[in-house]
């Protein structure tokens, strides 16, 4: 005579064996397992610098453009600032149509181009068709800290 268990879990009533594919875990292997959480960190750690090796083999820049291939897709803002102006709230209230906003730069002076806030380059407005363009004149390299 065969038994049905799949209406146990309906009638309350617990499964003595386990479902398809399940495995059910000895005592003897969950006291393994905890015995080795409970080793202790160190042998752990000593494993991990075995595998992952010395953190200084680690080139400060990527040997090809292949290394890069990774971040060719990720989103960046890019941001071509003309000049900048301090101003009081009340003074922008009062501003209208046609107002004129002085900034900080002179005509013919060098832009700043910024990707994700950083300062990335200068460059000069350039028209491209019926649209506005920048020409890069200085890349800005930064000391790393």
């Amino acid at each position: 005579m065969t038994e049905d268990n799949t209406d146990n879990a309906e009638n309350g009533e617990a499964e003595d064996e386990p479902k398809k594919g399940a495995k059910k875990v000895s005592e003897l292997e969950l006291d393994e397992i905890a015995g080795k959480s409970a080793r202790g960190k160190a042998d752990e750690d000593d494993d991990d610098d075995d595998e992952w090796g010395d953190p200084s083999d680690i080139p400060d820049k990527p040997g090809s453009a292949q290394d890069l291939e990774a971040v060719y897709d990720i989103p960046v803002r890019v941001s071509a600032v003309l000049g900048k102006s301090s101003m009081q709230v009340n003074e922008i209230l009062k501003l209208g149509r046609g107002a004129v906003v002085e900034l900080d730069r002179k005509v013919g002076e060098a832009i700043d181009i910024y990707v994700n806030d950083r300062l990335v380059a200068r460059g000069e407005v350039v028209v491209v068709d019926d649209r506005l363009g920048i020409t890069m004149t200085e890349i800005i390299k930064t000391q790393k800290g």
